[in-house]
């Protein structure tokens, strides 16, 4: 099997346990929103989360990953299997002891934390006090979660995708059950009810490291107490990790910035960002993750073999594949951001006003989607080469745009100005990474990749006018045909169902017009999580 089949391969695998986590991480906000609405309290969760959600991100999904991952592949190809396993003890236990002392540091200074992240807060006493607590209960998050993110690094080096990526079930549903037992248990105990999801998380986030130990030692892993800071490999992973967490922190800097400045729109705005967020997150998670995991081993072995043309080549095939993915996404996500919303979130203390608010900021944010998927691939390339500095440089170009455009931005557009700056400072973050990813390796064949991109534009740009076209055109009559209101979930559903095949067929139309061999590779993905055999030739 080639290197980009493989990829493809294992990208379907992990897009079908990850599309099982993002179900479970849909019902879970469906669950937030219909018992909590978007109110002062979720904004105190949100803010709340913000802390050791933006850790988790950097850990489990960024710096961990691209320090941790080639220097155990590195082992692993010239050392052996012990050799890479002992490495692995040392990682974890360097880490117990620096997280741990940082967790610490966070919940004694969690006051301090919440006063700068939400400033506004201290005019509501109730508000930041529980916003407090919610800080303090999550903080231990960020430990498990990055030995979970260690467990992922492993498992996908031995060439097992499903389990890890699966794995984030198991914080969804400990929030989900939580909602139902411990929020109303919190009630009862005089305390804020929204406080029980802040410890359905922290149970969650243990359940998910937890969820990889047995796949871990199926495989020969056995966990043994070991600290030597001067160990080789551990130096280069902490090189990595410092420049490594500047260098792919700027989405979620900059998202956290936005939360700040959030803070200042009134009572919803911060719960308006994070839901629209998540819905963002669901194809990115799904497909830009998924394909950004699954390229990230494969260009780690190139790497240590110094394969630069291999390297080139897969990149610029994981970077086709997931345009034409996530592009898609993008156009379908600003055509029924609306009828999205209300369809997941309009229930319960979820009202109308609220998904109008939400839809606005998904559409901005979707923006942003493509972006954001194409870092998570080419950010890691360049700790594969131990190329540090360029990421940094890329982040910090990237944050300062954003900074600047939410200060532009929030007077004349609001809240949702802060949602499109993120995704603008995406862009710049990209556009950086990936002219010097050229430079770096040397191999691009630019008229081919910039060929591709530019067809796969065309045709999900045209299935994305027609999805609006079709919704728009149609959902009155549907409403009309059923004698139902419009705007209730049964045409919501039926409206988006057709709205959204009547697209495919038109980038399936398309694809095949334009030759976009991408778009054989995602049905591939598609066939593969409904149980089919084989993976579309690159």
């Amino acid at each position: 099997m080639t290197q980009k089949n493989s990829i493809a391969k294992h990208a379907a695998v992990m897009g079908a346990a990850t599309f099982i986590s993002r179900i479970a991480g849909l019902i879970r906000e469906q669950t937030f929103a219909y018992l909590f609405g978007a109110s002062a309290m979720t904004d105190a969760f949100n803010v709340a989360f913000r802390i050791p959600n933006l850790l988790r991100d950097l850990f489990a999904e960024g710096a961990m990953s691209a320090a941790f991952v080639p220097t155990f592949n590195g082992v692993l190809e010239k050392e052996g299997k012990e050799r890479a396993f002992q490495v692995t003890n040392l990682t974890l236990c360097a880490l117990f002891l620096i997280l741990g002392v940082l967790t610490l540091v966070g919940i004694y200074f969690s006051p301090e934390i919440v006063t700068l992240i939400a400033p506004t807060f201290a005019q509501d006493k109730a508000k930041f006090d529980v916003t407090v607590t919610m800080t303090r209960i999550m903080f231990p998050f960020l430990p498990v979660i990055s030995f979970a993110a260690i467990s992922m690094g492993i498992l996908n080096s031995m060439g097992a995708f499903f389990i890890p990526a699966i794995a984030p079930v198991f914080l969804n549903l400990a929030m989900i059950l939580a909602g139902w037992t411990l929020c109303p248990l919190a009630q009862k105990m005089n305390m804020p009810g929204i406080t029980g999801m802040a410890i359905g998380a922290m149970l969650g986030g243990t359940l998910q490291f937890l969820a990889q130990m047995p796949a871990l030692y199926k495989y020969g892993y056995r966990f043994k107490w070991c600290i030597n800071f001067s160990d080789p490999s551990i130096k280069r992973i902490f090189r990595l990790i410092l420049p490594g967490t500047i260098g792919l922190a700027a989405t979620q800097i900059n998202v956290a910035i936005s939360t700040i400045l959030s803070t200042s729109q009134g009572d919803g705005a911060v719960s308006w960002l994070s839901y629209s967020f998540r819905i963002m997150q669901l194809p990115l998670g799904l497909f830009g993750v998924a394909v950004a995991q699954a390229t990230l081993p494969a260009i780690s072995k190139l790497a240590a073999k110094n394969d630069k043309a291999g390297m080139s080549s897969t990149l610029a095939s994981s970077i086709r594949l997931s345009s034409f993915i996530n592009l898609y996404a993008c156009f379908a996500m600003i055509a029924l951001a609306n009828p999205i919303i209300r369809l997941v979130f309009q229930h319960g203390r979820f009202t109308a006003a609220d998904t109008t608010a939400t839809a606005i900021a998904l559409q901005a944010y979707a923006v942003g989607l493509i972006f954001f998927s194409l870092i998570k691939i080419l950010g890691p390339a360049f700790y594969a080469l131990d190329n540090t500095k360029t990421p940094v440089k890329a982040s910090i170009a990237s944050v300062i745009v954003t900074i600047a455009l939410n200060l532009i931005l929030i007077k004349p557009c609001g809240y949702w100005g802060l949602a499109l700056s993120t995704g603008l400072g995406a862009m710049v973050n990209f556009a950086i990474l990936y002219f010097k990813i050229q430079n770096k390796l040397g191999t691009f064949n630019k008229y081919k990749l910039g060929q591709g991109i530019c067809k796969i534009t065309v045709a999900t740009l045209i299935s994305g006018l027609t999805t609006a076209f079709m919704f728009n055109h149609y959902e009155i009559p549907i409403s009309n045909m059923l004698n139902t209101a419009t705007g209730s979930w049964v045409s919501t559903l039926i409206s988006m169902t057709l709205a959204t095949a009547a697209g495919l067929l038109i980038l399936a139309f398309a694809a095949k017009i334009l030759k976009i061999e991408e778009a054989e590779k995602a049905a591939a993905l598609i066939m593969r999580k409904l149980g089919k055999k084989g993976v579309a030739k690159a």
